[in-house]
């Protein structure tokens, strides 16, 4: 039997179109709450994001995507009210990792060993929160640097693959949403240590 779980998405704009609307729904679809929040913007307020597609360049192209409208206001969530954090990719993670608050909720879910999934270019929050050290995890293929500059271990996977560490569930793009979630699912309904 699923327990329903309350889940945080922290993301800014120009978050991956897919990345953030796909888990959002996806997950309300299946009766957990999930709050998306943005540095500095409250509920009703919206955020940019891009699709990132793969069509045969040297890296992924961008195009404008879809307009994001969050329901819940980043002052006032409390990262101990929530069962896991998720994290999409796009751009939003380069600049949303700057925030010091944004890093001490990343920190918390992790030191309380709660389930966070990462996809993409998410890993770079993980990365810059100092959370990556010893970890097994993979990511789009460009932020491996990062990974291991952070101490972790950079697992390669397919396009559409997903990779488990205990509660860290990371995919490397948009492709991988049914591996990925599927994952997250397992770990986010696994009995508490």
């Amino acid at each position: 039997m699923t327990t329903l779980k309350k889940i945080l998405i922290l993301t800014g704009d120009f978050v991956e179109d897919y990345e953030v609307m796909v888990p959002f729904q996806a997950l309300q679809m299946l009766g957990h709450t999930v709050d998306v929040v943005c540095p500095n913007k409250k509920s009703g307020e919206q955020i940019r994001t891009a699709v990132h597609d793969f069509e045969g360049d040297q890296t992924y192209s961008e195009k404008p995507g879809h307009n994001f409208t969050l329901n819940a206001t980043f002052d006032e969530v409390l990262p101990t009210h929530y069962d896991a954090l998720l994290v999409p990719g796009g751009r939003a993670p380069e600049y949303i990792r700057l925030n010091e608050h944004v890093l001490q909720m990343v920190r918390h879910f992790d030191s309380a060993q709660k389930p966070i999934a990462a996809i993409c270019h998410g890993v770079q929050l993980l990365a810059a929160a100092g959370i990556l050290k010893g970890r097994e995890c993979t990511a789009y293929p460009a932020c491996w640097p990062e990974i291991r500059m952070a101490g972790g271990i950079y697992m390669e996977t397919s396009i559409d693959g997903a990779f488990v560490d205990r509660n860290l569930v990371t995919a490397p793009a948009w492709p991988a949403h049914p591996k990925w979630l599927a994952e997250f699912l397992k770990v986010l309904n696994a009995p508490a240590n």
